[in-house]
C-alpha cells in the first residue's frame, strides 16, 4: 500500500527536483533576512530523512526548538512555493496570465490607466487563445473598473461592448461549470462503484444523463464545453458498458485535442486520460492494430519535454502506459511475459507511492493478480489479491468484489477445499452486500458448492467416477449465452472465466486458450 505520510511540508520537499532544491535555496537566500535562513537547516533535514519523524528530526537538529517548528514549517512550505512559481510560471499559461493580471492592477494602483487597459487587451487576447475563461472574466472585470472610475476615452460605446463581453463570458463559465460537474458525478459514480451492475444502476445513471446542460452545451463552440461534454458521454458508454459509444466519443475528446496543440500544454493531464480511454475503448472492442497504435502515440508523448518537465504529467503517463501494457497482454495471452515487467514496475510505483490515489493501486494490485493467475501462477495471484482484500478501502466495490472471486478460484486451483469452503460462504455474502451478484455469480457459486460437496478436488472427483470434464462443460454452456446479455456480461469484464473454463476442459493453460483465440482475431 502507498506511504501516506500525513506532513504536507515533508511531502512538498520530497517531490522537489534536483534544480528546484538549488532554485528553492537561491531564492531563499536573495530574498530572506539572516534569521530567516534557518529554514535552509530545516529544509535539508527534512530532505535527509526517509520517513517523517518529528521527534527525530528535532533531536538530530538542536538548533530547531519544538515551540518554533510550527511557524518554521509554514514558512518553508511558502517559500518552496513561491520559488517554485518562479521556476515554474513559463511552463503554465494559468500562472503567466495570473502574473499578467498583477502587474495590470500595479499599473492601475499607481493611476497609470491606459497602461493598464493596453496590458488587459494583450492578456484578453491571451485568454481567448488558451480558453482561459475564468481568467478572461477577471480581466473584463477590472476594465469594468477602470472604466467605470475613469474618464479613459478609449473607445465608443466601450460600455456596452464591455457588458456584451461579460455576458457571453459568465454564459460560457456556466456551461463549463455545469456540464463538468455531471463529468465529475458520472466519474464519481465509476470510483465508486465500477461498471453498472442492474437496472437499479442503469436507471439512476440515465437519470443523471437527461441533465438539460448536455443540450445546451450541444451547440457550444468553446474547448471547454465540447470536452466536459464528451467526457459525460464516454463516462456513461463506459460504465453501461456500451463500448461503440465509449470508443465514439473517446476518440473526440482525443481528437479535440489534436486540432489544439497549445492546449496539450494546457491540458496535458486531460490529454493523456483522454488518450487512456481510448486505449481502454479499443482493447474492450478487440481493436487490436488501433490498440497498439494509440499505445505507441501515449509512449512518444509520454518522452515530451511536455510530460518530462512535469511530475503529474509524469506519473499520469507512467500509470496509463502500464494499464495499457498490461491490458495488451490479456488481449494477446502472452501472460507469462507480462510478467517480466512486474519488477520495474513495482520499483517505479514505490518510488512515487506519495503521489498514488488508493484506486490506482487496487487497479494496478488487481492486473498484476490476473497476469500471475493467466500465467498458471495461482499463488502468486493470491498474495496480491490479500492485498486488496486486506486493505479497507471504500471504493471500486466492483475490484472488491471480483478480487475475492478470482481469490477464490486461485484456492480452487491449487486444491485448498477447505478453503474454497469457507471462502465461497464469505465471497457470496461480500458479493450480495454490495449488490454484484448476477446470475453469473450465482452459477459459478453452485458449481462450486456441488464440486465442495461431491469430493473437492479434481482427483477425488475422479475417483468417485463424476466427470470433471462434463461438470465444467456443463458449466460452460450455462455461462456461454449470458455473455451477450449486458447486464451479466460485466463479470467476463473483470474475469475471463470462459476461458479458464476451456482452459480446464481442454487440459490447457489459461494463456495458451486465449492466445490461439488472439491468433483468430488478428488473422
Amino acid at each position: 500500500m502507498p506511504n501516506l505520510s500525513t506532513d504536507a511540508l515533508f511531502i512538498l520537499v520530497k517531490s522537489l527536483e534536483r534544480a528546484e532544491k538549488r532554485n528553492f535555496k537561491l531564492y531563499v537566500k536573495r530574498n530572506s533576512a539572516s534569521a530567516d535562513l534557518k529554514i535552509i537547516q530545516l529544509f535539508d533535514a527534512l530532505d535527509k530523512m526517509k520517513e517523517y519523524d518529528e521527534e527525530v528530526l528535532l533531536s538530530k537538529n538542536e538548533s530547531l526548538q519544538k515551540q518554533q517548528l510550527s511557524n518554521l514549517k509554514a514558512h518553508l512550505y511558502d517559500q518552496i512555493l513561491s520559488s517554485l512559481r518562479i521556476v515554474k510560471q513559463n511552463e503554465n499559461i494559468d500562472l503567466q496570465i495570473h502574473e499578467q493580471l498583477d502587474h495590470a492592477k500595479i499599473l492601475y494602483n499607481k493611476g497609470l490607466y491606459i497602461q493598464s487597459l493596453r496590458l488587459l487587451e494583450k492578456i484578453k487576447t491571451l485568454t481567448k487563445q488558451n480558453n482561459q475563461v475564468t481568467y478572461l472574466l477577471q480581466v473584463l472585470f477590472l476594465e469594468k473598473k477602470i472604466e467605470s472610475l475613469h474618464i479613459t476615452r478609449s473607445m465608443q460605446d466601450r460600455a456596452k461592448q464591455l457588458s456584451d463581453e461579460i455576458d457571453e463570458a459568465n454564459e460560457r463559465l456556466s456551461l463549463i461549470a455545469q456540464s463538468s460537474n455531471l463529468s465529475l458525478q458520472l466519474y464519481g459514480w465509476y470510483i465508486q462503484h465500477g461498471h453498472a451492475r442492474n437496472d437499479e444502476d442503469r436507471t439512476a445513471l440515465d437519470l443523471l444523463m437527461q441533465d438539460p446542460i448536455l443540450e445546451k452545451v450541444k451547440t457550444a463552440n468553446g474547448f471547454y464545453e465540447k470536452l466536459y461534454r464528451y467526457q459525460c458521454h464516454c463516462w456513461y458508454g463506459f460504465i453501461n458498458q456500451d463500448f461503440l459509444l465509449h470508443y465514439r466519443y473517446s476518440q473526440k475528446w482525443v481528437d479535440l485535442f489534436e486540432a489544439s496543440d497549445n492546449m496539450k500544454q494546457n491540458e496535458t493531464a486531460q490529454y493523456i486520460k483522454g488518450l487512456h480511454n481510448l486505449i481502454s475503448a479499443h482493447f474492450d472492442l478487440r481493436n487490436f492494430q488501433k490498440l497498439q497504435e494509440t499505445i505507441l502515440i501515449l509512449e512518444n508523448f509520454s518522452n515530451t519535454s511536455i510530460v518530462l518537465n512535469n511530475k503529474n504529467n509524469l506519473i499520469q503517463s507512467f500509470i496509463y502506459l502500464y494499464i495499457a501494457k498490461i491490458n495488451k497482454h490479456f488481449l494477446e495471452g502472452s501472460f507469462s511475459e507480462g510478467l517480466t515487467m512486474i519488477p520495474s514496475m513495482e520499483a517505479k510505483l514505490k518510488e512515487i507511492d506519495l503521489y498514488l490515489d488508493s484506486h490506482r493501486i487496487l487497479v494496478f494490485y488487481y492486473k498484476i493478480a490476473c497476469l500471475y493467475f493467466g500465467a498458471g501462477k495461482p499463488a502468486k495471484a493470491i498474495d496480491y489479491l490479500n492485498r486488496i482484500i486486506n486493505w479497507k478501502v471504500n471504493l471500486r466495490d466492483d475490484i472488491q468484489c471480483y478480487a475475492r472471486l478470482l481469490h477464490l478460484i486461485a484456492h480452487y486451483e491449487l486444491g485448498n477445499m477447505e478453503v474454497v469452503s469457507y471462502l465461497s460462504k464469505s465471497t457470496y455474502r461480500f458479493m450480495y452486500k454490495m449488490k454484484n451478484l448476477s446470475t453469473v455469480e450465482e452459477v459459478l457459486f453452485n458449481f462450486l458448492r456441488t464440486s465442495i460437496q461431491q469430493g473437492g478436488a479434481e482427483n477425488s472427483l475422479v475417483n468417485k467416477n463424476v466427470d470433471i470434464k462434463k461438470a465444467f462443460t456443463d458449466l460452460l454452456e450455462a455461462l456461454k449465452p449470458l455473455e451477450k446479455n449486458k447486464l451479466e456480461s460485466r463479470a467476463f469484464m473483470y474475469l475471463d472465466i470462459i476461458s479458464w473454463l476451456e482452459s480446464k476442459i481442454q487440459g490447457k493453460e489459461v494463456q495458451a486458450i486465449i492466445q490461439e483465440k488472439f491468433k483468430g482475431l488478428s488473422s
